[in-house]
């Protein structure tokens, strides 16, 4: 999952395509009753699946809710500042897609694409976020699918983040479905850092000279967040020792 916007709720393209559908067979004189009857035995389908994925994202949230509410009475202290979510939307999706010359079907999507479903929690602090992962991962219904620990390993970029991939069930009317969603756990300083180093990465308008140079200075500026994240725990760990 990319350094992208999080909204929940499901994308809108399916309608938008039937609309721009019915426009069109209007302008041929098609019969449109038969076009909206095929359109809609396509896109509710993608409806569901898409669904499907916010109903896991729900999940997620619920069980972090509930580690957030029971440590705030047992430490004393909320370990979860916000907790962000989206689905990832079709463009992306397709883009993957092709980019790994993968089939344009939605057993494609969900075999091969991990991050549709995305959730972030938003740490105060380091110490936190690997106490929160263990805590989900303990949990009997949660499958760990891939973890990789960009905050003890982090990336050339100075990028720093725990993200897990995992399996989680979601109860339909008439069975029962793992979903995959990818977490990625963060403190208040790596997701400040992360948010900045996105509008950079995308911002098309700099000179590649000033990109360069830019760029050298969000990697010090990663070096200097790790180092306040490892200040603040230890002033932390101190105050909780006295």
């Amino acid at each position: 999952m990319q350094e992208e916007r999080f909204q929940g709720g499901l994308p809108e393209s399916p309608d938008k395509m039937a609309m721009e559908l019915v426009k069109f067979t209007q302008q041929l004189n098609f019969n449109e009753e038969k076009l909206l009857d095929l359109v809609q035995e396509s896109i509710i389908p993608v409806e569901q699946f898409f669904a499907n994925y916010t109903c896991a994202i729900m999940r997620i949230e619920t069980k972090f809710k509930v580690l957030n509410e029971q440590f705030s009475v047992k430490y004393d202290g909320n370990p979860i500042e916000s907790i962000k979510s989206r689905v990832k939307d079709y463009d992306s999706i397709i883009r993957k897609l092709i980019r790994k010359k993968l089939p344009k079907t939605l057993e494609s999507i969900e075999e091969n694409i991990n991050d549709i479903a995305g959730v972030r929690v938003i740490c105060s602090f380091e110490e936190d976020i690997y106490r929160l992962a263990n805590c989900l991962l303990q949990q009997d219904d949660i499958t760990l699918i891939r973890q990789k620990d960009y905050i003890k390993y982090p990336k050339p970029s100075g990028y720093r983040s725990l993200h897990l991939i995992v399996s989680v069930p979601i109860f339909l009317e008439n069975e029962k479905k793992e979903v995959k969603v990818e977490v990625q756990l963060r403190t208040i300083a790596m997701d400040f850092w992360a948010s900045l180093e996105h509008k950079l990465k995308y911002k098309k308008s700099i000179s590649p000279e000033k990109l360069e140079m830019l760029t050298q200075e969000l990697t010090d500026c990663a070096q200097i967040s790790a180092s306040l994240d490892t200040r603040m725990q230890k002033i932390r760990n101190y105050l909780l020792e006295t």
